[in-house]
Order: C-alpha cells, then structure tokens, then sequence
C-alpha cells in the first residue's frame, strides 16, 4: 500500500504527537531515576547523620557512667587535699595536733618552694601535673618511738606524703634513759607533700 501526499498530510498530526508523548514519557523516566537517585543519596546521608548521632548519644551515656563512678572517688581526693592548691596550713595543724596529743619534744620545721615532679613510674598524667613541697623536719626524741608515732600520725591524716629520709643521731657512748622525761636522741627528716594540680590550675602556685 503506497501512501500519498494527502495521507501522509493526515498522518502528520498524529504522527507529531506520538513523537511528543515519547519525548514526554523518556524525560519523564529520566526524572523518575534521578529524583530516586537523589532520594537514595539524601537517605544515605540521613542514616549517616542517624549513625553518628546515636553514637555519640551511647558515648554520652557511657561518659555519664563514667563520671557518676569516679566523681565520689574524685571529690574525695580533693576533700583529702590531694587535687588542688597544696594545703600548707593543714598540714603544720596537722604537725602541731599530733605533737599535743602525744606529748612529744619540740619540734621544728620548715617547708620549702612547691614544685613540679615528674616521676618515672607515673608516666602518663594526662592534663594533670603533680607537685610536691619538702617539709624538713628536726626534733628532740625520748626514744625512736616518738619518731615512729609523729609519722604514723601524719600518714593517717588526709593528706598524701612521701617519707623521703630520716636520720636520728644520738650523743656517742650514751644510753637512753626513759625513765627520765629528757631528750636522748635528735632526729632530722625530709617529708614530700603531694598535690595533683588541674590544668587550670597550672597558671600560679
């Protein structure tokens, strides 16, 4: 069947908009695929964002549980005078109440410049720094006795120290004599007062 010029001026209409509605349906299917597409991406970068945001609420939580642990043991250190400014005056109260309470000789002492230490056994500190100030210690002695009980009393106390030295020196050839209320012996000691200081703390001692 042979199509003239008269048919083929009929068919054109139909034929334009067949051609059109192709046109139409393969932009539309473009579209379609790249509107999912996108929707696929902006779903990955929402669970994504959902990923990230629950692990950092479960990190939250697991920070939370760490605090509420170790906050008592934290604040007791710094009601012990561990962490924080070094306590001179508690500590020579400290001196002076176990003197009284048991009665021992006269005793002298002088406490030297705060400084920085940084021992070898501690090797990781963190943000945190630790201190120590070296009280010297000279006292008369009844007998070793009274040396032992002045330490023991400052060991108990709150506050954490180090016994670096000690030495007690009497005359040569002497006895002691406790029936007699004198001094028989000298002793001479070195004592660390430690302190852990906060980063924020680091500006003044």
């Amino acid at each position: 069947m042979k199509l003239t010029q008269q048919d083929w001026q009929r068919l054109q209409p139909p034929l334009l908009g067949m051609g059109l509605a192709l046109v139409l349906v393969g932009l539309l299917a473009f579209y379609a695929e790249d509107y999912q597409s996108q929707q696929a991406a902006a779903l990955q970068v929402q669970q994504a964002e959902f990923n990230q945001a629950r692990q950092k609420y479960m990190s939250s939580g697991q920070e939370r549980e760490t605090i509420a642990h170790y906050l008592p043991l934290y604040q007791a250190l710094i009601s012990q005078g561990f962490v924080g400014e070094e306590q001179r005056i508690e500590w020579i109260a400290q001196l002076r109440q176990i003197h009284m309470q048991h009665k021992l000789f006269s005793i002298q002492y002088q406490i030297g410049e705060q400084e920085k230490i940084n021992p070898t056994y501690l090797p990781n500190m963190g943000n945190f720094s630790l201190h120590r100030s070296i009280m010297k210690l000279d006292m008369d002695l009844l007998h070793e006795e009274d040396l032992l009980t002045l330490l023991n009393g400052l060991q108990q106390q709150t506050a954490p120290l180090i016994i670096r030295e000690c030495e007690i020196n009497r005359p040569i050839g002497s006895k002691i004599n406790t029936t007699l209320l004198t001094n028989n012996a000298k002793a001479r000691c070195e004592i660390d007062w430690i302190t852990l200081r906060e980063p924020h703390q680091e500006g003044g001692t």
